[in-house]
């Protein structure tokens, strides 16, 4: 193990391994349940935002633009601890999740569970109950 591999898996010196887009990985989770609610990305500011102000912020490689959750919708997310995997290339936030964490107003992103059928795959809604109406909150 090299001394910088060393320092970054050991050191408590956070470090962020952003990848070539200037990315790093996110994975949010009821702080409560910890169900886990969505994963999206940071870049370099959403992340020096997320721990200056407690709340979850991400980049949008959709938008290529910076965004605060709920500042459309007004479903936030309040940061309760955040850490970093072994080698700080991703991220995890345990949030205090206000109403629905995904964009098509469901409590969770992962609202459709994986099933095999007949050597393939199907996907089948699971916890997917609408906590608010995309269309009325977003204006598409």
């Amino acid at each position: 193990m090299s001394a910088h591999s060393h320092e970054i898996e050991e050191g408590l010196s956070f470090q962020p391994r952003f990848d070539a887009g200037g990315l790093v990985t996110c994975v949010a989770t009821d702080v409560a349940t910890g169900d886990v609610l969505m994963v999206a990305h940071m870049n370099e500011e959403a992340l020096r935002k997320t721990v200056a102000t407690g709340e979850a912020w991400y980049f949008s490689r959709s938008r290529n633009g910076l965004w605060r959750k709920g500042e459309t919708s007004g479903q936030t997310q309040r940061v309760i601890e955040m850490r970093t995997d072994c080698d700080q290339d991703a991220i995890w936030i345990r949030v205090e999740q206000i109403g629905a964490a995904c964009h098509t107003g469901r409590r969770s992103c992962f609202y459709r569970k994986v099933e095999g059928e007949g050597g393939g795959a199907k996907l089948v809604f699971v916890d997917a109950e609408l906590l608010f109406d995309p269309d009325a909150v977003y204006k598409k």
